[in-house]
């Protein structure tokens, strides 16, 4: 399993709309999940090894962004077909073992992927309160580590995002699985 790096932001460039379909039946999109303060879109999965050591922190982070007036929405983009872990059904159970309390939607064609130009699991975009790209870094030094405490960064940066209306300068790229792309 190689693991893939995300690129640097190229801050300023707006979200791209989508409105898909969420573990709760209802459909969303990043106007619906965003707060005053800003968006954070994750794309994730249920199987990714680096996913699954930082789920529950991702749990916390997004709850503790929702007081800073910072959405959240998951977005799981993989091929369910060849990697049936990612189903819908195993992604309602995913959603509700680790807590989220924001959607976690399913991304079938994968266009949302491509359009965000996502490249793994877990891949972080922070944008400010006018959905322009502020953030793309990792959540923390964890990898594939289930460990506590260290610098909660992104955590920190959408905070800071929060307060000022920007990101820090220098953010480390997230690290994951790739995105399982079809026909690949």
């Amino acid at each position: 399993m190689p693991a893939l790096e995300t690129p640097p932001a190229q801050a300023g460039w707006k979200a791209p709309d989508f409105r898909l379909k969420g573990t709760d039946g209802k459909f969303h999109s990043p106007s619906m999940a965003r707060g005053k303060n800003g968006l954070l879109v994750m794309f994730i999965c249920n199987h990714c090894p680096f996913v699954q050591a930082i789920a529950d922190k991702i749990a916390r982070d997004a709850a503790e962004l929702a007081k800073l007036g910072i959405g959240s929405i998951a977005v799981m983009s993989n091929d369910v077909e060849n990697y049936p872990d990612d189903s819908f059904d195993n992604m309602i159970r995913f959603h509700q073992q680790h807590g989220f309390t924001f959607p976690y939607v399913i991304d079938e064609t994968q266009e949302v992927a491509k359009a965000y130009g996502a490249v793994c699991t877990p891949d972080f975009f922070g944008f400010d309160a006018g959905l322009a790209l502020q953030f793309r870094g990792r959540l923390d030094d964890s990898g594939m580590q289930r460990k506590q405490g260290g610098a909660r960064e992104l955590f920190e940066a959408m905070k800071q995002l929060a307060e000022t209306g920007r990101a820090p300068a220098i953010q480390t790229p997230s690290i994951g699985c790739s995105i399982k792309w079809r026909g690949e």
